[in-house]
């Protein structure tokens, strides 16, 4: 998988490219860990490249999730592919993330 962070004064966006899986995940949570903080405490991940999830990819996102809530803020999950919407929605995952659409938040 490919791991790209965009960090910006106002926001932080970590782009998502390949397979998420449990041979992925200590690489994204060495990328992402220090992105949450008291003072940056909202991360954005966009997922729209993810061709696979899993259920340690999953365990990952909400663990994120939490660390995110504990600072006040929160993992906003942006254009998710069709298999990452699957099975958020048939593990009922997707109700612990704002999820958005950025074609659909654009002018």
């Amino acid at each position: 998988m490919i791991i790209r962070t965009e960090i910006e004064p106002s926001h932080r966006i970590v782009r998502l490219v390949g397979r998420f899986d449990a041979h992925e995940t200590p690489s994204f949570r060495a990328s992402v860990l220090s992105l949450v903080t008291a003072e940056t405490n909202v991360l954005q991940i966009d997922l729209s490249q993810v061709a696979f999830v899993d259920s340690t990819a999953l365990a990952e996102l909400v663990r994120l999730q939490k660390t995110a809530k504990s600072f006040g803020g929160e993992v906003i999950l942006v254009d998710l592919s069709d298999p990452v919407r699957v099975i958020l929605e048939i593990t009922d995952l997707a109700e612990m993330f704002t999820i958005i659409d950025a074609a659909e938040d654009s002018p």
